[in-house]
């Protein structure tokens, strides 16, 4: 009997323990499962509670498309009212016009037609009259200039004659000039006196500046030019020479004194070129003996 209580005590035992064992491993396989079951259901309940946050949002912008489109059905039929409103009132301004044109019409047919006419014949008047003294004008004009071409080249011609004169007398000068430089020769130790000289030179750069000035049509202008030029062969042959400086370009390192400078806009910016000799630079057996002074025009 006892041994019989203790083969079932310990089947008993073995039988709890192996029970037990079973139920351990049981719950270790069914814990993941229970988790993943919560994790669910508390995504569903998030999920129901974003469902009804939109179903929230949806009843709002349903309301506010509502609201919508009952203003819209609203101002279709303020405008409809206003459009059939403006109709009529643009038939009655429209008919209000018609009648009024046809009323000016009317007056203007009756009144202003005699009107234009005078208006339009004052304007043709004007115009005739405006060309005939235009025409007149230009006439007077044409006149005009003539004549004062006519009293330049008048003016012109007697300068020639007058500096025609003038290198008659200049060629005297230079009679003595010769007779100055033969003195010399005999007596070598004399010094030359360039006053003479320098006052033949000052007259020929003024013929010169005159001539410059002159319509090269000027009757007499081209023998006054070629004894000017039989003048500075004479003058050269004496030992006096001018150097050509007129239209040159001018720059600082030249021997000359500046009197005036002029801007030119016809110029390059910067170019300066000398326009008039007021005083000749002369030179004596190639020396300068006479510093010339002259006005420089500058480009700007």
């Amino acid at each position: 009997m006892a041994k019989t209580i203790i083969v079932f005590f310990l089947l008993s035992s073995v039988c709890a323990f192996a029970q037990n064992s079973a139920n351990d491993e049981l719950d270790s396989k069914i814990k993941p499962f229970l988790e993943s079951l919560q994790s669910l259901q508390n995504e569903n309940n998030r999920m129901k509670q974003e469902i009804r946050t939109v179903n929230s949002k949806l009843l709002i912008a349903n309301k506010s498309i509502d609201s919508l489109r009952k203003k819209t059905q609203e101002n279709s039929n303020a405008i409809s009212q206003t459009a059939n409103e403006l109709g009529i009132k643009i038939k009655e301004t429209g008919d209000k016009n018609e009648d009024k044109i046809t009323e000016v019409s009317v007056s203007l047919s009756k009144t202003s037609l005699y009107g234009i006419i005078g208006v339009l014949s004052a304007i043709l008047l004007s115009g005739l009259l405006y060309w005939l003294l235009s025409k007149r004008q230009q006439t007077d004009k044409t006149d005009f200039i003539d004549q004062l071409n006519k009293t330049k080249s008048s003016i012109e011609e007697s300068l020639v004659k007058e500096f025609g004169k003038q290198t008659e007398l200049m060629d005297l000068q230079l009679h003595l000039i010769e007779q100055q430089k033969t003195t010399l020769q005999a007596t070598p130790s004399a010094e030359p006196d360039h006053s003479l000289a320098l006052k033949v030179a000052s007259e020929i750069n003024l013929i010169e500046r005159n001539i410059n000035l002159m319509d090269s049509k000027t009757k007499g202008l081209r023998q006054l030019q070629a004894s000017v030029g039989k003048l500075k062969d004479n003058l050269s042959a004496n030992g006096y020479e001018m150097p050509e400086l007129l239209g040159k370009p001018f720059n600082q390192g030249m021997r000359v004194i500046v009197a005036t400078s002029i801007p030119d806009e016809n110029l390059e910016k910067g170019a300066e070129l000398i326009t008039k000799i007021l005083i000749p630079q002369v030179n004596y057996n190639d020396k300068m003996i006479q510093t010339a002074q002259i006005e420089v025009s500058v480009g700007y």
